[in-house]
């Protein structure tokens, strides 16, 4: 199997690189190796630093295989967003130095460290979603507006739900996905449903 995430501990500190060469996608063997290298941090109880290689932090999902359809399809998305869940909720503080482009489940990966810290360059940062007007996921969201992204708890995502009343507008300085104009002509009711 090509290795397409390295880990080096240095101290108490667990460098986690992605790279396949290419885009840096995340495939289901990068997804497996990212979750593995992971498992390393956990038990070595070191900070963990994610990144991708020169140019690219990652792509996003394995466009190839989500194309495709199918178990293997829903398999990835599901890690994909099981990786996130695993970030936002890490022991340890993870950072994430976003190396260059980050697109799509690569800008979610971002988002879903506790720091960040970005290449300086003219990069892409963006959740392509948001401008083909795609319903954004709410795994991530749910647990940033709870307030649980550094649970204890191991229960699943789809387990938390919103403490703010249906009726209820996001606060003025919130930054969830309501605040952008197709997300909100979408939905009616806070939160959505």
């Amino acid at each position: 199997m090509k290795e397409l995430a390295t880990y080096q501990l240095e101290g108490a500190i667990a460098t986690i690189a992605m790279d396949d060469g290419k885009a840096s996608v995340l495939s289901l063997e990068m997804l497996g190796q990212i979750d593995a290298a992971l498992d390393r941090a956990a038990a070595d109880g070191a900070v963990v630093v994610l990144t991708g290689h020169e140019g690219i932090f990652s792509g996003g999902f394995d466009l190839g295989a989500l194309g495709a359809g199918g178990a293997t399809a829903a398999t990835m998305l599901t890690a994909g967003f099981e990786l996130a869940e695993r970030i936002l909720s890490f022991a340890t503080p993870v950072v994430i130095a976003c190396s260059g482009h980050a697109v799509a489940m690569g800008v979610f990966l971002v988002l879903s460290g506790d720091y960040r810290l970005g290449a300086a360059g003219p990069y892409k940062i963006t959740a392509n979603e948001v401008v083909i007007g795609m319903t954004m996921p709410r795994a991530p969201w749910r647990s940033a507006v709870n307030g649980s992204h550094r649970r204890t708890s191991t229960a699943p995502l789809s387990s938390l739900r919103s403490t703010r009343p249906a009726t209820s507008p996001p606060p003025a300085s919130s930054t969830e996905p309501s605040r952008h104009p197709t997300y909100r002509a979408r939905h009616t009711a806070w939160p959505p449903s």
